[in-house]
């Protein structure tokens, strides 16, 4: 099924891209064509309805045609129109010239079969009608290019009803809902669905008689099934006919017999008819008449008589005919809308420009999407470009750089690293950890390696069948290699840099020898990182000068506005949860799955307090890293001593402070937003509340400043194609999944499952309406809500899996990527647990390892 859809997906959007930008000439010039007749008549008003000047009756058709012959006796006159209006010109149909398709068609007066001037207008819309018929080419070259757009059209129609279908099909709003709260992407892609969908019947109508009129081989087809093709109606003008021996013999045709025949045949009821002449030995002519109010403007009966007595042959009646037989006949009006009367034109015209809005929605779309996919993989190019190893000196041998990244920190080390080393004639193989395998290391003498540890020491998600295998594996298979390490993690783990330390035990355990011990980085610690520089420069012979030409520029902290501060949850049992909304008045642009990180702030009455047991005037301007500042804003920012320290002067305690640590929360919202949204929960202690919630949630006012930056998060990346997605999260991790959500709702892509825990409905379901919003729009095939307090036995989301197992098997065997984002206790690692037992540990091993199980936890 997935595959299925992925096939229509492509092949909608080649079409819509290709054919779909011609359908719109097709469709404007069919537009121009609608009222052709309306149109003309009011520019030549002269010519709707001519004067009789002598007061004499209308010329009777034998009359027309011997005045006109007399008048153009090169010329053959192959049929003849006249109307039973008075005054109306009759129409005049000359054979063509030798060699040519069609003859010229004139109006003539009805009083005097004079011929009248080629009304204006005419010669532009024969330009606009072999522009919507064969696009200006040659009519054989031309129909089977139009007609193959004809195919195209309906391939667009039924493929993106297909793309569509809604998970609940019977309900009106999933189809007609035009939702003008969308914006950006998400509302093209309403407009183009909705609208789609109102047009899907005339477009297939439009496709189908399209085809019928360019293809010769389906017309004649159709028409022949039905009785009504050319062959047919020749052999009836011919029956009758005299053998070739007596061709000589047949006599003149008398249109005066014909005529008074055809008005008692007739008895008057006509508006419209068409005398078609006989040609060579034919003995019968044709009427091909409208009655006076007929179905629609092909309802034409046909009046086959004898050209030269005026008696009936055979009469064939619109309404007599079998159902094929007036289907053929009405196949021209349903192509105008004309069947359907004047309400069938005006939708067939508001159609044929629709195909404009289509496509210009449609390359809207297409251009979004090849945008968003450009910027993913410049963000992976940035974070990992392809380094083409320089030769190696005589002698000398490359350096395998591996990297094992969470969220792209330790990419981004590894990065600068191969481009020093690089700088510096030293060969460089860049890999990731996780595309090597132990055995891979033994095929190099110098490794270099920088860990993430994720959590509290666990390896990075990708990293984990790896980090078994390397421990299980004995032996000293690396006695011949030299390593150094870089481990990353964050102190406030009581296993800190767990994976970097049991990464530097296995490989010791092997035989590598280390080239100096193994440096530890707490968040992106400077002089940690200066350690490793200085390490390298040692180990490697590069000058110190080196790292800073290849410093990487990290984006700066922006003043950003807190404009909006909601609480989510009133009266729930857990910790206050509130959605904040940030403006920056310049352009930002981020990923779903993005990261901020923000610079916190104490709040005032804890700085006023602490200056109070100084003594200091706060006031005091000081020079703070590299700004200067008062005293009270570099307090602000800076970790506060229990007590305060020994010091004099406001210079001397602002050199003694630590700044506070950056904090970092997902990203709840898009660049269509126009904003950053974060849902921040606000920690509560023994000592009152978390510095960082405390400051967002509480302390900082409306309209405060508050500096922070955007920042990729590759392991949590959205995925590049249609395929599946099951968002799981619990808590303020929907920050991370709406993200990911709105982003495919932007893209119309719909096959998403959202599994998401809260404590209670009543006081937890700040999701519940966007859900619904999503559910209605197609969105969200499936939602699991799961509130654990609900019930005497509490439910998470990881019981929800384990009772869908069958379901999250099936999804997972069709390409699923799974995003989990919340809390790294409880939820994560039994979400973990879960998909081990139902999916089993080698398709869960393979899901890691092919990037379709990404974590946003902590």
């Amino acid at each position: 099924m997935a595959f299925l859809r992925r096939f229509w997906f492509q092949t909608h959007w080649f079409i819509g891209i290709t054919a779909g930008s011609v359908l719109v000439l097709i469709g404007l010039t069919g537009a121009v064509l609608s009222f052709r007749a309306e149109i003309v008549d009011a520019i030549n008003p002269e010519l709707r309805h001519m004067a009789n000047p002598n007061g004499a009756a209308a010329l009777l058709p034998a009359a027309l045609v011997e005045h006109l012959q007399a008048s153009h006796p090169a010329r053959r006159i192959a049929a003849l129109t006249v109307f039973a209006e008075p005054g109306r010109p009759a129409r005049v149909n000359f054979a063509p010239p030798e060699g040519q398709r069609q003859g010229e068609v004139r109006l003539a007066d009805p009083w005097t079969a004079e011929l009248l001037p080629v009304p204006k207008g005419d010669a532009f819309f024969e330009f606009v009608e072999h522009l919507h018929r064969w696009l200006l080419l040659p009519r054989d070259a031309g129909k089977p290019v139009t007609g193959t757009l004809a195919v195209g059209l309906l391939i667009l129609a039924l493929s993106g009803l297909y793309l569509r279908w809604p998970r609940r099909p019977l309900a009106w709003q999933a189809w007609l809902k035009l939702d003008f709260a969308l914006t950006g992407r998400a509302f093209l892609w309403n407009l183009h669905a909705v609208f789609g969908t109102v047009a899907l019947l005339v477009y297939l109508v439009s496709s189908l008689t399209g085809m019928y009129w360019a293809f010769d081989a389906v017309r004649s087809t159709v028409d022949n099934a039905a009785g009504e093709g050319r062959m047919v109606r020749t052999q009836r003008m011919q029956s009758g006919a005299a053998p070739p021996a007596q061709a000589a013999a047949v006599p003149k045709p008398d249109l005066q017999r014909v005529w008074r025949s055809f008005l008692e045949e007739t008895n008057g009821d006509w508006s419209l008819v068409t005398l078609r002449l006989p040609t060579r030995n034919a003995s019968q002519l044709e009427a091909t008449y409208l009655r006076t109010h007929p179905e629609h403007e092909r309802a034409r009966n046909r009046l086959y008589l004898d050209a030269a007595t005026g008696e009936t042959a055979r009469h064939e009646r619109y309404a007599d005919k079998p159902l094929a037989g007036r289907l053929v006949n009405s196949i021209y009006p349903m192509h105008m809308g004309t069947y359907w009367g004047l309400p069938g034109r005006i939708v067939m015209l508001l159609s044929s420009l629709g195909l404009a809005l289509f496509a210009i929605t449609g390359w809207m779309l297409y251009l979004g999407r090849r945008r968003t996919k450009r910027a993913v993989r410049d963000e992976r190019a940035r974070l990992n470009p392809v380094l083409h190893p320089q030769p190696a000196g005589p002698g000398a041998e490359p350096v395998l750089l591996t990297f094992a990244s969470q969220t792209g920190q330790a990419e981004r080390i590894a990065l600068q690293t191969a481009a020093v080393l690089q700088s510096a004639g030293i060969a460089v193989v860049l890999q990731p950890l996780v595309r090597l395998s132990v055995d891979a290391l033994r095929h190099y003498r110098k490794v270099l390696l920088v860990a993430s540890t994720f959590g509290d020491g666990d390896p990075p998600d990708s990293l984990r069948a790896f980090a078994r295998q390397f421990a299980r594996q004995t032996g000293a298979g690396l006695q011949h290699v030299h390593y150094g390490l870089l481990a990353l993690g964050d102190r406030q783990y009581a296993n800190f840099c767990g994976f970097g330390r049991a990464l530097d035990h296995d490989l010791r355990g092997h035989g590598a020898q280390a080239l100096f011990p193994m440096i530890e980085v707490s968040n992106g610690d400077a002089g940690a990182i200066a350690r490793w520089q200085q390490s390298l420069a040692e180990a490697f012979e590069v000058q110190s000068g080196a790292w800073q030409a290849h410093e990487p520029q990290a984006a700066p902290f922006e003043p950003w506005r807190l404009v909006r501060r909601t609480l989510l949850n009133a009266g729930s049992q857990g910790d206050p949860l509130f959605e904040l909304e940030l403006t920056n008045p310049g352009s930002a642009d981020w990923m779903p799955g993005a990261l901020v990180e923000l610079l916190p702030r104490h709040p005032v009455h804890a700085v006023e307090d602490f200056l109070r047991r100084t003594g200091l005037d706060g006031r005091t301007l000081v020079r703070w890293g590299a700004h200067e500042c008062t005293l009270e804003g570099a307090l602000a920012r800076s970790m506060l001593p229990a007590a305060p320290p020994p010091v004099a002067t406001a210079q001397a305690l602002a050199d003694a402070l630590q700044p506070l640590a950056p904090r970092r929360y997902s990203v709840a919202s898009i660049t269509a937003d126009g904003c950053v949204q974060l849902l921040v929960r606000q920690a509560r202690h023994g000592s009152g509340m978390g510095v960082a919630s405390g400051w967002l949630t509480a302390w900082a006012p409306l309209d405060a400043s508050v500096e922070l930056r955007l920042l990729s998060n590759p392991g949590f990346a959205p995925v590049d194609d249609e395929a599946p997605c099951i968002f799981i999260g619990n808590g303020s991790g929907f920050a991370g999944l709406r993200a990911h959500l709105r982003e495919r709702a932007r893209r119309g892509q719909g096959r998403n499952w959202l599994v998401f825990g809260e404590r209670q409905a009543a006081h937890d379901a700040f999701c519940a309406a966007e859900v619904a919003q999503w559910q209605a729009a197609g969105v969200l095939e499936r939602v699991d809500l799961v509130f654990s307090r609900d019930q005497a036995q509490r439910l998470y989301v990881q019981d929800r899996l384990r009772e869908a197992a069958e379901v999250l098997r099936r999804w997972v065997a069709g390409h699923a990527v799974i995003y989990v984002c919340g809390s790294l206790e409880g939820m994560a690692p039994g979400v973990d647990e879960a998909l081990r037992d139902v999916l089993g540990v080698s398709v869960y091993d393979n899901l890691v390892a092919q990037g379709r199980y990404r974590r946003d936890v902590y």
